[in-house]
């Protein structure tokens, strides 16, 4: 005896079936584990967001050397002297020459070297301190120099010039929406600020106090004993008007 089975239910039968596969497919193109993106983990202060790191950074020189010509031009000897001056001050490191070798100026750069070491030594850097490499240009036009260079302390930020988000209006642009700084912004004044300093132990620590200059000190207190003003007088500050008015 066969059983009928009403259309209406046939019907809504095979319609879950099609929902059930549907689901099932659509599971199958989720990934299993969803990155869950934290916009308050991006800084908004570009300080925090660009920081300036204190690392070990090369500071270099390059001495050119003409093929018939060796030892060095007056203004060439000024800028190895300034450069042994400034490793007495800062240096970390040996001075390493790069002298290029197998070349038409090759005979003139040993000499040139020659005459660097010598600089350097009279400017203060240890013959111990010095080092030579032999390199071989890749770019037979160029012109072979002698690089001088020696690590130092040094203040960096960046790199900038990153734009991960758009700036104008965009659905996935969360700071755009929240008025909020875009990612590069700060890293230029970050960077020059960095270059500018001076001695980057100064992020880190304040220097020591420098002795008080006694003898100006000691004038004002013997004023002072004496009842009279320590205010310091300039009789010639007033040779240099031109005009009565204000008085």
């Amino acid at each position: 005896m066969t059983t009928k089975i009403p259309l209406h239910r046939v019907k809504a039968v095979g319609l879950l079936g099609a929902l059930l596969g549907l689901s099932a497919a659509l599971g199958a193109c989720t990934p299993q584990t969803t990155e869950i993106v934290t916009t308050a983990s991006v800084p908004n202060d570009h300080r925090h967001r660009h920081p300036i790191a204190v690392t070990e950074a090369n500071r270099s020189i390059v001495v050119f050397v003409g093929h018939a010509r060796g030892g060095l031009s007056g203004s060439q000897r000024s800028d190895v002297m300034g450069l042994a001056q400034t490793w007495v001050r800062e240096g970390t490191g040996a001075v390493i020459a790069d002298v290029p070798v197998d070349t038409p100026n090759a005979r003139a750069a040993a000499a040139s070297f020659r005459e660097i070491r010598s600089v350097l030594m009279a400017g203060g850097v240890p013959s111990r301190a010095i080092t030579m490499h032999h390199y071989r240009p890749e770019d037979p036009r160029t012109l072979p120099t002698i690089r001088l260079s020696y690590p130092k302390i040094a203040a960096v930020a960046g790199p900038c010039g990153l734009w991960p988000q758009d700036l104008g209006p965009n659905i996935d642009n969360v700071a755009y929406s929240e008025n909020r700084q875009y990612h590069n912004f700060g890293c230029a004044t970050q960077r020059n600020l960095a270059a500018m300093i001076d001695n980057p132990a100064d992020l880190e620590q304040p220097r020591p106090e420098s002795p008080a200059y006694t003898p100006r000190r000691d004038i004002a207190f013997d004023k002072y004993r004496k009842g009279l003003s320590t205010a310091t007088s300039y009789p010639d500050a007033d040779k240099a008007k031109l005009s009565d008015t204000g008085k």
